[in-house]
């Protein structure tokens, strides 16, 4: 089939590989524009339109999905289908309508749990055990359209965010060429999501990525887990901002209040007390210094037990 991709990060990349490999045309991406990043905020393109100029296949970077350019475009493609993955902007109904067979999205969670800019991030939050990825014909709503696939995977009992995205980006993929497949053939069957069942995950932000010492370890542990790509789980120590991650729960420590530290050792590492419980910290982020294991930032500042983290 002739395909406009939309799309953006690295999740996306796997989704638009798996398309050119099944024999799909590629009749054109569309991505968001370059942005500044790193320390020389220099303009970055999109991982999506690194593969796309290296296929030399047509991109398009509109700053608005609904400026006019962008359907007289995508009428110019021809396109039977739209396939959308984490491109970052919702469509307007106006684009959706313009391939042959409508526009379909990959999206990281069993809809219709989970809709919304983060799925990943609050199921890793929430606890649960099962996730997975859903195929969906897109319609005017935020992740509301019906449902063509669904997959389901368990969640890991360590697993961070960034790791859950990149199992969910290959299953997505799969998914998304069987998906394709059955609409081709005109086997497709469409189910209504139910709306009474929906759960929503807006985007997070940097204050909800302050972790609360004051909640039980399993849960802060979770939280180190799902914000460990972005933005961070972080909590201030000695009023400087210390992003954590790898964190371990345990139950074999003394009480002490909420965020005190309780092991400060130059081997063995960091460990926090937690609401109930502790967490063994694996690894921090100094603000402007590098990733560093626990054990070697111990050494090198000399934290001390008995400090506290708020």
């Amino acid at each position: 089939m002739r395909v406009v991709f939309w799309g953006t990060p690295a999740f996306a990349v796997p989704a638009l590989r798996a398309l050119a490999e099944e024999g799909h045309e590629i009749v054109g991406v569309v991505t968001q524009p370059d942005r500044p990043a790193g320390r020389g905020r220099r303009l970055r393109p999109p991982p999506v339109k690194a593969v796309a100029q290296v296929e030399d296949w047509p991109v398009l970077q509109p700053e608005r999905a609904r400026d006019p350019m962008v359907r007289a475009q995508l009428e110019a493609w021809a396109p039977d289908i739209s396939v959308v993955v984490a491109y970052g902007q919702i469509l307007p109904a106006s684009l959706l309508e313009v391939p042959r067979l409508g526009s379909v999205a990959v999206h990281p969670s069993l809809l219709p749990a989970w809709r919304g800019a983060a799925p990943i991030p609050w199921t890793i939050l929430a606890g649960d055990a099962v996730t997975g990825v859903t195929i969906f014909r897109l319609d005017a709503g935020m992740d509301t359209g019906p449902i063509l696939l669904q997959v389901e995977t368990p969640v890991l009992p360590e697993e961070t965010a960034a790791e859950l995205a990149a199992r969910l980006a290959e299953l997505g993929a799969e998914a998304l060429v069987e998906a394709l497949a059955l609409l081709e053939s005109g086997q497709a069957t469409l189910r209504p999501q139910d709306d009474a069942g929906a759960s929503y995950a807006p985007k997070i932000e940097r204050a909800q990525a302050r972790v609360d010492w004051r909640r039980p370890a399993e849960e802060v542990a979770r939280a180190l887990r799902a914000f460990d790509d972005t933005p961070g789980a972080w909590s201030e120590l000695g009023g400087a901002p210390i992003a954590l991650f790898r964190p371990r729960v345990t139950t074999e420590l003394p009480a002490a209040p909420p965020g005190t530290v309780l092991v400060a050792d130059p081997r063995r590492g960091l460990a926090v007390a937690a609401g109930q419980g502790a967490v063994w910290v694996g690894e921090v982020q100094p603000p402007g210094k590098r990733r560093m294991t626990a054990a070697e930032w111990v050494r090198g500042r000399g934290v001390r037990v008995g400090e506290r983290f708020v």
